[in-house]
């Protein structure tokens, strides 16, 4: 048998538009090389559980990555829930130049893919594609539809017919979205800047306060923000294995965006998995010149405030500070490479004392509603919900909403968003400790 190289194959690709990416052989020579490359090294043996069960599998079978079984492959790519941290450690990827050009997380999105192209897509894996759907529904009734989620005997008959555990935590429906909201507003005055608020699904029908709260804070430094038609970034369906209903999103997205672009304005999305799909994702899964656009003008929420704060135009008048926070750091942030920037908008806050929690919460896309993987999350998640435990903030927050429910359902405190303490902070009765007057800046 030939030895396994490091080099790329023929079949190497990421990219769901070329034929080769759908190519099962190729594809089995690509996953042989990544493992062989991998069990090597082990660099990432304690970032999630697909790494142990690859390991584990592999020396089962003397080292022989080839050897694997169906459903041994099958269980690396279920308990790898795309959390990227293995691709910001490897030294092995396309973005540090090297010569393997290892992508684990994309080979794996990409296995996932082939595998549900040739045995169809479940009813589960269909409907957490389409988190927006879902909001659209839930927010008709939103009362009787968080009734429904709180009734053990409604979410036992979930969980065996779809597959969603009884005991996760489930996102709130709201009264009103975002867009209603916005809708009301009159408008901030002042503004010298116009940005485009990429809000998402999850802030759209489950947390729109997230939403409001930026509108607040950017209008303090001179920023309106508006909110062109947007969509899912596709992230859900891409995890899903739905790569054609992730590029039809991606490419609504694109277009509703482009003109935004062209007009030179910034696009800034809250949740950190949109940000990252918009920049990391879209140029590849639309395959334009346009994508490519937006991705280069999408930011994280914070991180233009950054920007705003080194201009010197961010303004700094807090009335407020929440003493201690313990932030989250969340994943899909690290993969960005862009820095603390929601730290060190918090800092800014007089009194303000942040101490960071870099642990991945393993609730990770819909992975931790999956009735076979909740516990395991909540296994995975342990590190982070210890550390901010051990933090003893009386304030504690996180950039992602779906780790902010993981934390809830750890620890019975739920994050709020770092620009939802900024907010606060502006206010003289937004937190108990109030900033004495010869402080401020």
């Amino acid at each position: 048998m030939d030895v396994i190289k490091g080099k790329p194959t023929a079949g190497l690709t990421y990219n769901p538009n070329e034929e080769v990416y759908w190519d099962k052989p190729a594809l089995q020579g690509e996953i042989d090389r990544v493992y062989e490359i991998c069990r090597g090294c082990r660099l990432c043996f304690n970032l999630c559980p697909s790494f142990p069960e690859l390991f584990q599998f592999v020396d089962q079978h003397n080292g022989d990555v080839r050897a694997l079984t169906e459903p041994e492959h099958n269980r690396v790519i279920d308990t790898c829930y795309q959390c990227k941290l293995c691709y910001v450690k490897c030294p092995y990827t396309p973005d540090d130049k090297h010569e393997f050009q290892l992508d684990f997380p994309r080979l794996l999105l990409r296995a996932n893919a082939v595998r549900k192209k040739e045995h169809g897509i479940d009813l589960r894996a269909k409907l957490l594609a389409r988190p927006e759907m879902l909001g659209q529904l839930g927010s008709l009734t939103p009362g009787i539809a968080n009734w429904a989620n709180r009734q053990p005997l409604l979410r036992s008959i979930v969980e065996a017919t779809i597959g969603v555990h009884r005991e996760k935590i489930l996102p709130e429906f709201q009264p009103q979205t975002f867009s209603d909201w916005m809708r009301e507003q009159p408008g901030p005055k002042n503004t010298d800047t116009t940005v485009a608020l990429f809000t998402t699904c999850f802030v759209e029908y489950y947390n729109p306060q997230v939403a409001q709260a930026a509108v607040n804070v950017y209008a303090k430094s001179g920023v309106a923000l508006e909110c062109p038609k947007q969509n899912c970034c596709g992230m859900p369906a891409l995890e899903s294995g739905d790569v054609e209903l992730a590029k039809k999103l991606a490419a609504a997205n694109v277009q509703s965006l482009l003109p935004v672009v062209e007009q030179g304005k910034k696009i800034v999305a809250i949740n950190p998995t949109c940000s990252y799909m918009l920049k990391k994702e879209y140029a590849e899964l639309v395959g334009t010149d346009a994508a490519k656009r937006v991705g280069a003008a999408t930011m994280d929420l914070t991180e233009y405030l950054f920007e705003r704060k080194r201009e010197g135009k961010f303004n700094r008048d807090f009335k407020s500070t929440p003493g201690k926070v313990g932030y989250h750091l969340p994943c899909h942030l690290k993969a960005q490479n862009i820095g603390f920037r929601s730290r060190d908008m918090m800092k800014l806050i007089p009194g303000a004392q942040v101490e960071m929690v870099e642990q991945c919460s393993a609730h990770d896309g819909t992975f931790a509603m999956k009735k076979e993987f909740f516990p395991l999350s909540m296994l995975a998640g342990k590190k982070a919900f210890d550390e901010m435990k051990e933090t003893e903030a009386k304030v504690m927050a996180t950039d992602c909403p779906l780790a902010a429910i993981q934390f809830d359902q750890a620890i019975g405190v739920r994050p709020i968003h770092p620009i939802q303490v900024l907010a606060r902070a502006y206010e003289a009765d937004g937190f108990p400790e109030k900033i004495p007057v010869e402080t401020k800046s």
